[in-house]
């Protein structure tokens, strides 16, 4: 079983890798569902003992994405590969809610050589188990998803479902909303063998008065509850 931990901060990457996290998902405004992170934090990412994948998404919104924007995606696909990152977390989608092929292709292209995982835009297509035999066509590890519903748990028939089409072509990897209580439950009734998490608790800084942080308080990744996630996973039987 391996835990994935998302973070936005250098230090809480180093925080993840502590608690036993086997794989990092580098981002930057994990606020905004995660952007690209910056040149620096990718420098400084490549320095830790786990496989790091970098988020490419320029901009947040909807997964619909510009010529220009493209051409961003590609140039950042180049500075993770630069840094010798293991991977890339990729995402595109077109206006009648399917996945955008074209774009994918060219962005795997680019990634060659690096791992590559397809993120939650599988979440908000019209076909789900379609956009998956595209992500297993085009060659993606895994799959991040939340099973079309705002949490992992609430969208668990789904995600039987597709580790089931899956059939061990790629990896199902659920996230959003895990935590330690239920990821073993989770784990036991869909057959996956990697979960996803910020694993993160709100910490307010009084002395910011709430000025800096939205609603009095930010989130930073807790290697305390990383910890109790891989211990969870342990226990889950599988």
């Amino acid at each position: 079983m391996l835990l994935e931990v998302c973070v936005d901060t250098i230090e809480g990457a180093w925080a993840a890798v502590r608690g036993g996290a086997g794989r990092i998902e580098l981002c930057s405004s994990l606020s905004e569902g995660g952007l690209t992170p910056s040149a620096g934090l990718m420098r400084a990412a490549a320095q830790l003992p786990v496989p790091v994948y970098a988020m490419i998404r320029p901009r947040a919104g909807l997964f619909r994405f510009s010529e220009k924007e493209a051409q961003i995606m590609v140039s950042d696909i180049d500075l993770a590969k630069d840094f010798r990152l293991a991977g890339v977390v990729l995402g595109a989608q077109r206006g009648d809610h399917t996945l955008d092929r074209e774009l994918l292709a060219r962005l795997s292209d680019r990634a060659s050589g690096m791992g590559r995982t397809l993120h939650r835009v599988i979440d908000v297509v019209s076909d789900p188990l379609a956009a998956l035999e595209t992500a297993i066509e085009l060659g993606f590890e895994r799959v991040l998803t939340s099973g079309g519903q705002a949490t992992a748990e609430a969208g668990r028939a789904v995600i039987q479902e597709m580790v089931a089409t899956a059939g061990g072509r790629t990896s199902i990897m659920p996230g959003a909303g895990l935590r330690p209580d239920m990821v073993a439950s989770i784990i036991q009734s869909t057959g996956v063998t990697e979960v996803h998490a910020s694993c993160s608790v709100i910490v307010i800084d009084e002395d910011a008065g709430g000025l800096f942080c939205p609603r009095g308080g930010c989130r930073e990744t807790s290697e305390d509850l990383v910890k109790q996630m891989v211990a969870a996973m342990g226990n889950s039987g599988y």
